[in-house]
């Protein structure tokens, strides 16, 4: 079984030009740009399913997020990432055509260097998180979204890339 740190991951430029394949271990110690992916997921009632990241991540251990989501993997088209990123770690299925673009970008600090792109899902659970890379679950109001993610230690590229565009379109999909 291949090791997370070995996973083949591309290396782009800001236009999403890949420039070379790398380990993930590689990746991370470079901090080298990469495509990933977000997905937002709102419930009927109108809440986002906000999750806090296991203590044994790489990047942000421990942090919250609003929305679930990863590297993508070498050639994988972005909304097939994005689909495969939710199973694995909220334990929701929907096809990449259903998921709804939200905003896409770019973002760079320490930590990560990224290229990425968020989409929108409803989805009512059960949410099952079977890869152990999420460790709590919070559903939070749409309208209180801003004020929560404000009082909770949120990753910064979600802040960033994934929050704004979210508060600019409250007709995000729900189920």
């Amino acid at each position: 079984m291949t090791s997370p740190g070995d996973e083949k991951v591309e290396v782009v430029d800001e236009n999403g030009t890949v420039l070379r394949v790398v380990s993930r271990a590689e990746m991370r110690a470079g901090n080298l740009r990469h495509r990933t992916t977000y997905v937002v997921v709102s419930t009927a009632a109108g809440e986002v399913v906000a999750h806090r990241r296991a203590d044994h991540k790489d990047v942000w251990p421990g942090r919250w997020d609003i929305a679930f989501g990863g590297v993508t993997g070498v050639g994988e088209p972005w909304a097939e990432a994005a689909a495969r990123e939710l199973a694995e770690e909220a334990g929701v299925t929907v096809a990449a055509g259903d998921l709804v673009e939200l905003a896409a970008g770019a973002y760079d600090d320490a930590d990560v260097s990224v290229l990425g792109r968020a989409y929108t899902t409803g989805h009512d659970g059960p949410f099952t998180c079977p890869d152990g890379e999420v460790a709590e679950l919070a559903l939070v109001p749409l309208e209180a979204l801003g004020g929560w993610s404000a009082g909770h230690d949120l990753c910064p590229d979600t802040r960033a890339l994934v929050l704004p565009a979210l508060l600019a379109r409250p007709d995000h999909p729900q189920p």
